[in-house]
């Protein structure tokens, strides 16, 4: 008899496992919207998928998305200066996560995995410990469902780095060749402009972080699309000049009414195990590793761990589930988590001079500027220019 395990939620670490476990194992998944809630609903975040989670998503047979443009380099920009364009080894792709998630969803549905629309609490918590061998929390940004241990060390903020100001607009002509646009404003905050394909065609990402208090925080108590926008446009026009220029006046607007979030994080690393009367529970992406969006790893890294707890369990699969297993899965994710949290939470800070001087290096040095562009896809180079301060 194959062995239940239950997810709660269907992001992107979840969708992942739901994907790779389901053949193995007697599967429900927990979700408190239907895909077409979740399809004509509000942005829930930005995605970049890295080479590394393509491949993971080719390895375990999730759809693919043939027409989705495919973005080839990271542009840098430090104050008002375009330092280089790096090339990425592989291809990356962002699709909106309404339009994945609940494709996904339907996907696996049609594949026989078991879906429950509904909110859990507490006392259902309580309950799916006892109906399944395995509960994954998989509950994202507005989790964890369970207590699990914060992780000290690696979540020294009390309070978010950054704000988030999202929006998915059209009547912006995308830089060539197609990549994210990476500005730095030092001591103000940053801009990612990230090209996506949604429902309505490709858009293109504005993902604003201004450091709490400084001259970008200025989207405080607004609330609806149109202002949204206006505000937005000031923004390019007075900080985001390389961008502003390529708005078509005319056309810049909102893809659609739900199609911009305004958000503050404060990233925090648990351990992601525990004991839960008596049976082993676990979390895997955001409930767990919740980084700050400055370096874009939330989907790369929820996929990471996705895939290394879907090992852990397969290598287990025929004993008995216990802290053993949950320490297994940390000892197995715990390098690569530590490395993508430090490098992230260093680019929250000021940039150090070596880094600096490696960027302006980059403008003139092609291998440079590509490596630099590969911290994007491969963090782990990213964190050994940080910390070690060796060439990369």
């Amino acid at each position: 008899m194959k062995k239940k395990i239950g997810i709660v939620g269907s992001g992107t670490a979840g969708l992942h496992l739901a994907y790779a476990l389901r053949k193995d194992f007697d599967l429900t998944v927990f979700h408190s919207s239907l895909p077409e809630e979740i399809r004509k609903g509000r942005i829930m975040s930005t995605q970049v998928h890295f080479g590394p989670t393509r491949l993971r998503e080719r390895r375990f047979h999730m759809p693919e998305w043939e027409a989705t443009p495919l973005l080839e380099s990271i542009h840098i920009t430090v104050g008002d200066q375009k330092l280089f364009v790096g090339r990425l080894k592989e291809s990356a792709s962002s699709i909106d996560q309404r339009l994945y998630f609940s494709h996904c969803i339907e996907d696996l549905k049609e594949k026989g995995v078991v879906f429950h629309y509904a909110k859990v609490d507490e006392e259902q918590l309580r309950k799916l410990t006892s109906d399944f061998d395995l509960i994954i929390d998989c509950s994202g940004k507005s989790g964890p469902l369970f207590s699990f241990p914060l992780n000290i060390p690696l979540s020294p903020f009390h309070q978010p780095q950054r704000k988030c100001a999202v929006g998915y607009f059209t009547g912006i002509t995308p830089e060539k060749p197609l990549g994210v646009n990476v500005t730095i404003l030092p001591e103000i905050g940053e801009m990612f402009e990230i090209p996506a394909m949604t429902e309505e065609g490709q858009v293109s990402i504005l993902f604003l972080m201004p450091i709490p208090n400084q001259k970008l925080d200025v989207f405080k108590g607004i609330k609806s699309g149109e202002e949204f926008t206006a505000r937005m446009k000031v923004v390019l026009e007075s900080f985001f000049p390389n961008i502003y220029e390529r708005v078509e006046e005319e056309n810049f607007s909102l893809s659609d009414e739900g199609a911009f979030l305004q958000v503050a994080i404060k990233p925090e690393i648990r351990k992601p195990y525990l004991t839960f009367n008596d049976r082993l529970v676990v979390g895997c992406g955001d409930s767990v590793f919740l980084n700050d969006p400055i370096t874009g790893q939330g989907c790369n890294l929820g996929s990471y761990c996705a895939e290394k707890l879907y090992e852990t369990l397969i290598e287990n699969k025929d004993t008995g589930w216990d802290s053993q297993v949950g320490e297994s899965y940390w000892e197995r994710v715990k390098p690569y988590v530590k490395e993508v949290t430090e490098w992230t939470n260093a680019m929250t800070q000021p940039i150090p001079q070596h880094i600096i001087e490696l960027l302006v290096q980059g403008a003139e040095d092609q291998s440079i500027a590509d490596n630099v562009a590969e911290w994007f896809a491969q963090p782990t180079t990213a964190h050994e220019a940080f910390f070690q301060k060796t060439n990369i």
